[in-house]
């Protein structure tokens, strides 16, 4: 693959041991196998528009090109989306392809295996969009929605996302209502506890929550049977799955645990409250209902639905109105954050109906009625 040799062709063979594939890259191999499809899309449209970085051959160089190459990768799979192949797999496959074969031809490169990794972590940001969102000056609204990778690839390898396919379907986007113009801008999110523990979200989305703040911050991801609009995320983790690297957390719902922010436990209220336009967003039309949840569970009293954030004081959270996983745990974390800046900004967390595996018609109404959505929300913002 021509974005492999990008990177290769900057380093010279040393003696080094290649870096060992994690989790996620070794499934790449039964992809290959059983579903080689999911790689060439990409790939194919990746090599005709490579540039070749020959000239420096240092630390520095290296980590631009890997950036780089992961912004092409990021670009290509949005304009694939929006060409009509409603599809978010061939983004996550291809950068774990990318990621794989960089580390197994690691001895070709000069260059420690820390600088190979940041080289890594360069590509990875970038291949998701992290460095790609620009707001137009003139924007009269601004919305930055983020979507995640699939996930539960150990129950079905062919499993899709909707929140990530809507995050590809709407990056660069302009939306209307009553002659407001809304700008939509979109990141890709990883299922992994470590990224959120070292504090991805928090760098994500500070310069937007900041002044200038965009007006609306839409975290999205795969749920239920219908959309729901999170009220109250909880703090906790309670969830016994893993994340697509098969790490468990340890948590439980009769023993959950706060996430981390670097070296210490994520400091913030049991609950916080989202601040979605809601009344707004439910004149979307579409298949699905789309309701204001506010289902939680407590130590103290178990599941039950609170009519206010003060109703849940001394309440020890097992799991927020998003569950005790990730899609919850993204949606305090920004609502803690925005609360702590004291950004006028709207947050709040979409989780949308669940499909299983690959559903291409489900899918793409999903991604309408999330684009009807956040044309209702204009108003209110």
């Amino acid at each position: 693959m021509r974005l492999l040799t990008t990177l290769l062709t900057l380093c010279t063979s040393l003696p080094l041991s290649a870096l060992p594939l994690d989790v996620e890259e070794q499934r790449v191999a039964d992809v290959a196998q059983q579903l080689p499809q999911l790689l060439t899309p990409l790939a194919t449209s990746l090599d005709a528009g490579v540039v070749q970085h020959r000239s420096s051959r240092n630390e520095a160089s290296l980590s631009q090109a890997a950036a780089d190459s992961g912004q092409r990768l990021w670009r290509q799979a949005v304009t694939l989306v929006q060409s009509g192949h409603m599809d978010d797999r061939p983004l996550y496959w291809s950068r774990l392809q990318l990621r794989r074969d960089i580390k197994q031809q690691a001895p070709a490169f000069r260059a420690s295996d820390a600088q190979t990794q940041a080289a890594i972590d360069g590509f990875e940001r970038s291949s998701r969009g992290f460095g790609d969102i620009h707001f137009d000056d003139d924007a009269e609204v601004k919305i930055l929605v983020t979507g995640f990778d699939p996930f539960f690839l150990d129950r079905h390898l062919n499993q899709s996302n909707p929140s990530g396919l809507a995050a590809l379907a709407l990056d660069g986007r302009t939306l209307t209502l009553n002659g407001r113009k809304a700008q939509i801008q979109t990141a890709m999110i990883p299922v992994r506890f470590e990224d959120f523990d070292q504090g991805m979200i928090e760098s994500l989305l500070t310069p937007y929550l900041r002044h200038p703040h965009v007006d609306m911050v839409a975290t999205v991801s795969m749920g239920r049977d219908d959309f729901d609009l999170e009220r109250f995320p909880g703090r906790n983790r309670s969830a016994a799955a893993p994340g697509n690297r098969n790490v468990l957390t340890g948590a439980t719902k009769e023993a959950p645990l706060p996430p981390r922010l670097l070296d210490q436990p994520l400091n913030g209220p049991e609950f916080v409250e989202f601040s979605l336009p809601v009344s707004a967003m439910q004149k979307a039309d579409g298949p699905w209902a789309i309701n204001d949840n506010r289902h939680i569970a407590t130590l103290e009293k178990g599941q039950w639905q609170p009519d206010s954030l003060a109703q849940l004081d001394g309440q020890t959270s097992v799991s927020g109105s998003g569950g005790g996983y990730l899609s919850n745990e993204i949606s305090y974390r920004a609502v803690l954050l925005a609360n702590q800046l004291g950004s006028p900004t709207r947050v709040g967390h979409i989780h949308t109906p669940r499909i299983a595996k690959y559903d291409r018609e489900t899918e793409t109404a999903i991604v309408r009625q999330i684009e009807a959505m956040l044309t209702q929300a204009i108003a209110a913002l």
